[in-house]
C-alpha cells in the first residue's frame, strides 16, 4: 500500500448566495459540519456548487447514485476533483442495509448471523462458536470496507452496537445479539477489519435504539427507562469500545429521565455522558436531520444548530437533493447567517476530527482486490 495521503485544507466556496455578513463569517472557516447527498448518478451543477461551499465537509451517497462499479468510482473521483477533503460516506452495514449489492458487490449478511454463530459451538466445544463468529466479524468489515474503498468511498457508518431487544423494527437483524458483551466483541471484530481495509468505523446509534418499537425515521421515538438501566446495557458497547471508535452516531430517541431533548441535541447525553463519563474521543455524527425523530428540534436549521452546540462535529442532511435541492440550499444558508449571528461556534477540534476519519492509506483497484489473498480469505470465513 502507498504512503499515507494528507488532507488538505477546507476548500473556499462562492459565496454567491450568502450575505455579506454571512460571507464574511465564511471567509476565514475551517470547520466543515455539513454532510450532503446529491441526487443522481453524476454530479450536477448545483452539486458541484454545494460541494465546494465551506460549511460542506461530506457527502453521503444512497442506492440512487449507484448503477456500476465503473460509474461509483468515476462519481468519487469526480467528487474527490473538486473537494480532495470531503468525506465520502454511505450506509453500507450488509443485510438489508447494503446500497451497493450488484456487479460485483459482496452480499454481506445481516449482523445477527453472527451473533447465531456465537451461539453454536457445535462438536468443536465450548467457546468454539465465539471464536468463529469473531472471526467473521472481522471478515465481514475487511470486505465491506475494501469493496467500498476499491470504488472511492471513505466511510460506512458501522457498526450497529444497538441491541437487539425483540420490539424494534428498523433495527432488527441490524443487531449483533442482545447480550452487550456478545455485541461488543463482535462489533471490534467488524472494526479490526474495516482498519485492515483502512476504514475508520462509525459506532450507532447511542446510547441505543433497540429498546423502542417506534422507527425515529416515521416518529419520535421515547424510552422511558433510568439513565442507570441505559448505561448498564445498551451503552455498555460504548464504555467497551471507548479506544475503538473513530465516530458514533446518537439516536433520534428521546429519554425523558435523562433529557428532555433527543440525544442527538443533548449535551447532557454527548458531551456529559459519551465524552465526559464514557471516555470517547472521536467524531460524532447527528443522525439525518430529515428524519421524524429530529422534527422536535424544529426546521432542519434549527436541528443542525441545535445538534453541533450539543455536541456534534458533524451533521447529516440526507435524501433532500431531490427535485432541485432547495432544503439543501436552504440548510447551507441558515447555517451561514446563524454563524454570522454568533448562533454557532466553528470548532478546530471538530474539524480535526472529521479530517482523522479520511483513509490514509491508498486503497487496492477492485482489480488488485480480486487477486488478494487476504480478500479472498475473508470471503471464505463470512456466515452463509
Amino acid at each position: 500500500m502507498s504512503k499515507a495521503i494528507k488532507a488538505p485544507k477546507v476548500a473556499k466556496a462562492s459565496k454567491a448566495r450568502a450575505t455579506p455578513s454571512a460571507a464574511g463569517a465564511l471567509a476565514d472557516l475551517q470547520h466543515a459540519p455539513v454532510v450532503l447527498d446529491i441526487a443522481g448518478l453524476t454530479l450536477g451543477d448545483d452539486d458541484r456548487r454545494r460541494l465546494e461551499h465551506p460549511l460542506t465537509g461530506g457527502l453521503i451517497l444512497f442506492a440512487r447514485n449507484w448503477e456500476s462499479r465503473a460509474q461509483l468510482t468515476a462519481l468519487c473521483a469526480e467528487i474527490k476533483a473538486i473537494r480532495p477533503d470531503v468525506l465520502i460516506c454511505v450506509d453500507h452495514e450488509g443485510g438489508r442495509v447494503q446500497r451497493f449489492k450488484t456487479d460485483g458487490f459482496t452480499h454481506v449478511p445481516a449482523m445477527r448471523k453472527l451473533g447465531e454463530m456465537w451461539m453454536k459451538d457445535g462438536k468443536a466445544g465450548e467457546g468454539a462458536g465465539a471464536m468463529a463468529a469473531t472471526d467473521a466479524a472481522t471478515a465481514c468489515g475487511y470486505v465491506l470496507a475494501s469493496e467500498l474503498r476499491a470504488c472511492g468511498v471513505d466511510l460506512t457508518f458501522t457498526p450497529v452496537l444497538d441491541l437487539d431487544w425483540g420490539e424494534s423494527g428498523v433495527i432488527g437483524d441490524r443487531a449483533f445479539h442482545s447480550d452487550p458483551r456478545v455485541a461488543t466483541v463482535l462489533a471490534k471484530g467488524v472494526m479490526h477489519g474495516l482498519l485492515l481495509a483502512g476504514m475508520a468505523n462509525c459506532g450507532k446509534h447511542f446510547p441505543g435504539h433497540g429498546f423502542v418499537k417506534a422507527d425515529s425515521h416515521v416518529a419520535v421515538p421515547v424510552d422511558k427507562r433510568s439513565l442507570k438501566a441505559i448505561l448498564a446495557d445498551d451503552a455498555k458497547p460504548y464504555e467497551w469500545l471507548s479506544t475503538s471508535l473513530t465516530s458514533v452516531m446518537p439516536a433520534h430517541v428521546i429519554y425523558p429521565k435523562v433529557d428532555a431533548a433527543p440525544a442527538g441535541f443533548s449535551s447532557r447525553w454527548l458531551q456529559d455522558i459519551l465524552r465526559g463519563q464514557l471516555g470517547f474521543t472521536g467524531a460524532i455524527f447527528s443522525d439525518d436531520l430529515s428524519m421524524e425523530g429530529a422534527s422536535v428540534a424544529g426546521s432542519q436549521t434549527q436541528g443542525a444548530i441545535a445538534a453541533l452546540n450539543a455536541g456534534c462535529d458533524m451533521v447529516l442532511l440526507c435524501n433532500q437533493s431531490l427535485n432541485g435541492g432547495a432544503p439543501v440550499d436552504a440548510l447551507l444558508d441558515g447555517l451561514s447567517e446563524a454563524l454570522a449571528r454568533g448562533e454557532w461556534t466553528p470548532s478546530a477540534d471538530s474539524e480535526a476530527r472529521r479530517i482523522d476519519l479520511l483513509p490514509q492509506t491508498a486503497p487496492f483497484t477492485w482489480d488488485e482486490l480480486m487477486h488478494h489473498a487476504p480478500y479472498q480469505q475473508a470471503l471464505s470465513k463470512l456466515p452463509r
